[in-house]
This record gives structure tokens, C-alpha cells and sequence, in this order.
């Protein structure tokens, strides 16, 4: 029997089966399981739209090893996705988009250029964003707890990674920031609100969080997209987005649904604490 690894965050009331899967979708990553049955299904609440995944495979280990290993094949791999991406074109390029809206939201609400700002990068990945930052003059802290993705961060986009789990650091040791982001994170954490609580310690008075998450829009597309892959515990409707936000002590400057030029489905947003105080 499977089981429900999160919770619906309408506690449950309102869910409804939607996809199901008994093997592997076209394009998912081949992680070795362990020899785990592979059975899982995402769960949709018919209230707020969120969806989530219900299965009983254990995904703990993940982010030791077996990513970085399945999906980039070690350091080599990722140094050379990085430079791949990093030279696309802006029209097929998901991560210049996104630091366009960052620098278009800084000037027009902050009225600052990008080149002021402290940035950490809470689940960096290969560093194609903070690469892209640092180039603009940002200072940067990239967080990953694989410690071969810290080091690459290190040691190919050039700028200070911890290899720990943000949920155990605290402002003392790394500082205040003017703007936190988590790209494409939240969704493989099954307690996003946890995490994105904790980031409101860390933000100067004034500063803001930038999220992207997968967007459930993708379901008009079916169920072998990348959006509903087994290592994203969520899939977020707008209204669920809103959700984590007030959840987490935020709300939500700004809110968009868009689709990216890599063809994802994807909900962006920028949040401020509620309570400034707290973040000082």
C-alpha cells in the first residue's frame, strides 16, 4: 500500500487521485532505487489545486550521491553542463529570464541595481544562476549539501558553497542578505514551509525571497512531463504558491505563471517577511 511521504497543505480534505506510475517516465532521470518497487501517484487537492507526490519510496539518500552520479555523471558532467548552458542563446535561456525579472523587480520596486546586492542560493545546482549574478557584481553564497556540488561551485563558477543543510545554519555564520532565492527547490523537500521559514532569519530589512516552482498547468500536457518527475515531492498551483508563502511568514509581492523557453511550466514569485523585525 503506498503512502503519503507530505501532506496536502489543506490537510487533506479535499484530494482526488491524478497521475499514476508504475515505471519510469520518457525522460526521467535513471536513479538506481535500490531495488525499491517503483510505484508512486501524485495526489490533487480540488481546493487549492496542489499536488503531491504519495508513495513509499525512499528518497533520502538522493542528494548524497545518486543524483549528481545519475544526472550530470560526477564533477566532469557538471562543469560541462554549466558552460553548456551558460552559453545559450537569451531566447533559449531559462536562467537569463529569470535574472531579468530579478533585475527588472530590483530596479523598479528596489530602485538599486543587481550589482548592490548580497545573494545566497539556497540549492545552487551546477551554478548557472549564481554565475550568472556574480558577473553582474553580486556577492555571492551558494548552499548545496552534496559536497561535490560544492565543490564544483567552488572551484568553476568561483564563489563560496557550503556543502550543509540550510535548516542548521544560522545568521551568524554567514550573514544578512538582500535577496534569497530557491530555484526550482521547494518542490524536493517534502516540508517546504520549514524551509522557507527558516530563510527569513537570514534577510536584511528590505531584502526579499525569489521562488520558482513547477506549476500543476503542466498537467494540460500530460503525465510523462518533468514537472511530475520522482524526485519532486510538489507541483504547485498558484493559489498553493500563496499558500506556502503565508505559511512560511511571507507575502507575495508578485506572482507569475509563465512558460519557460526549455519549455517547463513554471510559477515565479517574489515574497517579503511579514514581520521585518524578526529578520534583523
Amino acid at each position: 500500500m503506498i503512502k503519503p511521504t507530505i501532506h496536502c497543505i489543506c490537510n487533506g480534505q479535499y484530494l482526488e487521485r491524478a497521475f499514476e506510475y508504475n515505471a519510469p517516465p520518457a525522460g526521467e532521470t535513471p536513479f538506481d532505487l535500490g531495488g525499491q518497487t517503483y510505484k508512486r501517484a501524485y495526489e490533487r487537492c480540488t481546493l487549492c489545486g496542489h499536488w503531491f507526490a504519495n508513495h513509499n519510496i525512499d528518497l533520502s539518500g538522493l542528494y548524497k550521491k545518486e543524483y549528481v552520479d545519475a544526472t550530470y555523471g560526477g564533477l566532469a558532467g557538471m562543469a560541462e553542463r554549466l558552460n553548456k548552458i551558460l552559453a545559450l542563446p537569451p531566447e533559449k535561456s531559462d536562467n537569463l529570464g529569470r535574472v531579468r525579472r530579478i533585475q527588472t523587480f530590483v530596479r523598479e520596486r528596489l530602485n538599486r541595481d543587481c550589482n548592490q546586492l548580497r545573494l545566497l542560493d539556497v540549492g545552487a545546482g551546477i551554478g548557472v544562476f549564481p554565475a550568472t549574478m556574480k558577473a553582474l557584481g553580486c556577492q555571492v553564497i551558494a548552499i548545496e549539501q552534496d559536497a561535490r556540488t560544492a565543490r564544483h561551485l567552488q572551484e568553476n563558477v568561483e564563489i563560496q558553497a557550503l556543502s550543509v543543510d540550510f535548516l542548521v545554519l544560522s545568521p551568524k555564520e554567514i550573514g544578512l542578505f538582500d535577496l534569497i532565492t530557491f530555484n526550482k527547490v521547494l518542490e524536493h523537500v517534502e516540508e517546504p514551509v520549514a524551509l522557507l521559514q527558516h530563510s527569513r532569519f537570514f534577510l536584511k530589512p528590505n531584502g526579499f525571497c525569489y521562488v520558482e516552482l513547477p506549476a500543476v498547468s503542466a498537467a494540460t500536457k500530460g503525465a510523462a512531463r518533468e514537472e511530475f518527475f520522482i524526485e519532486h515531492y510538489h507541483v504547485f498551483s498558484a493559489a498553493s504558491m500563496v499558500l506556502l508563502a503565508q505559511y512560511a511568514g511571507f507575502q507575495i509581492l508578485k506572482i507569475e505563471d509563465i512558460r519557460e523557453p526549455s519549455s517547463k511550466f513554471t510559477l515565479c514569485g517574489f515574497l517579503q517577511a511579514k514581520d521585518m523585525e524578526n529578520c534583523i
